[in-house]
């Protein structure tokens, strides 16, 4: 087997572990962003609750 066969292989490996690592800080990026809509809406909700009273 050839350098650049070694080469070649460890560069798709460290391709592939980095679009998974992407893929995983994308989907905990919706989550964080998601939190904080539903936190601005209870918050929203608080506010209108206690401006009806």
């Amino acid at each position: 087997m050839s350098t650049r066969f070694f080469a070649t292989t460890a560069a798709v490996l460290i391709a592939l572990v980095s679009l998974s690592s992407c893929g995983n800080t994308i989907r905990g990026v919706g989550k964080d962003v998601a939190g904080t809509v539903e936190g601005t809406q209870a918050a929203g909700r608080s506010v209108d609750h206690a401006a009806r009273r």
